[in-house]
């Protein structure tokens, strides 16, 4: 998969919840603090991570389904973390969303064809058959019948969903879609298929793609960059096949390990890791993976770890890289 020059850099994002209230106390919960990565066009990055890592509140953070609390996110020159609301909706149409479940993200009370023209009318684009004409070629790409334009959404499968869903996000025809964990919610049979057809779309059309995911396998066979959070921040990034060959952070082995071998009569080392997630609302002091780095120092609870390059395009946040 070929890429370009850089399309969009996060610099610094962060994403901070309130909680008010008598059950809140006035804390705040610390999904996302000061991640900073670029993507450049025609590539595909993928975020990995464990539960509450904060993968998917950057991803939205990103497109400002959610306002972040802090930080940059620069489109092709324009920090769109900077626009207002009103200013945001020319930008809806070069980036797209395509959500994990495909059973909540389809409202049950609309057709097909008025799910997939409902942006398109937003953004005027088109004749009502216009518009129809554009929601059958969308069906097209992703392999699903045309007759489907007059049905629910109840009366499909869950592949088949979620085969609508990115076709409400390929319609528009975006530069940029954030795929959030895209087959997790799907039977394994139909997970394949799902993941051979998005590969098929991004490298057709060209789309910068971020994915969203816990299942490594996948990302090996999807992206071209992989960055690994935990506790909203970033412990690792590079090339696929540098992170995967030769991991330079103590949280990524214990990631890797976990992943499933396809080899008959292959044995795998599992990492575990002592411990549960600390919370976001009250995260370790420096190093946020010490309570749980089989290699910590006593240095990793006063310093925040800076990233440094341990290799061509791959970087680590760790004071023992």
């Amino acid at each position: 998969m070929s890429a370009g020059g850089t399309l969009i850099e996060v610099s610094g994002l962060t994403q901070h919840f309130g909680r008010k209230g008598w059950f809140g106390g006035g804390r705040v919960v610390r999904a996302v603090s000061d991640v900073s990565f670029g993507i450049r066009k025609g590539e595909v990055v993928a975020l990995v991570g464990e539960s509450g890592s904060g993968k998917t509140t950057v991803g939205r953070s990103m497109l400002r389904l959610i306002d972040p609390t802090g930080g940059k996110v620069v489109y092709d020159g324009t920090d769109l973390a900077a626009l207002p609301p009103a200013a945001l909706r020319p930008w809806r149409r070069r980036m797209q969303y395509i959500f994990q479940d495909p059973y909540a993200s389809l409202s049950q009370r609309m057709t097909v064809g008025e799910i997939l023209t409902e942006g398109l009318a937003i953004q005027g684009i088109g004749t009502r058959d216009e518009r129809m004409g554009k929601a059958a070629r969308a069906l097209d790409s992703v392999e699903m019948p045309r007759d489907a334009l007059a049905r629910y959404p109840h009366e499909f499968s869950g592949g088949q969903r979620q085969r609508l869903g990115i076709a409400r996000a390929l319609i528009l025809e975006p530069e940029f879609i954030v795929a959030d964990e895209p087959v997790s919610a799907l039977d394994v049979s139909i997970q394949a298929q799902i993941v051979n057809l998005l590969r098929d779309l991004q490298e057709r059309d060209g789309l910068t793609m971020m994915l969203i995911s816990h299942d490594l396998s996948v990302v090996e066979f999807l992206a071209d960059t992989v960055i690994v959070l935990y506790l909203g921040r970033i412990m690792e990034m590079g090339p696929v096949d540098a992170v995967y060959g030769a991991p330079a952070h103590p949280y990524t082995p214990a990631l890797l390990s976990a992943v499933p071998s396809t080899a008959p009569g292959a044995k795998r080392t599992r990492t575990i890791l002592k411990g549960d997630v600390p919370s976001p609302i009250n995260p370790p002091s420096g190093c946020v993976f010490r309570t749980r780095c089989p290699v910590a120092m006593p240095a990793c609870a006063d310093t925040i770890p800076p990233d440094r390059a341990v290799g061509p395009g791959h970087r680590s946040a760790c004071l023992r890289s």
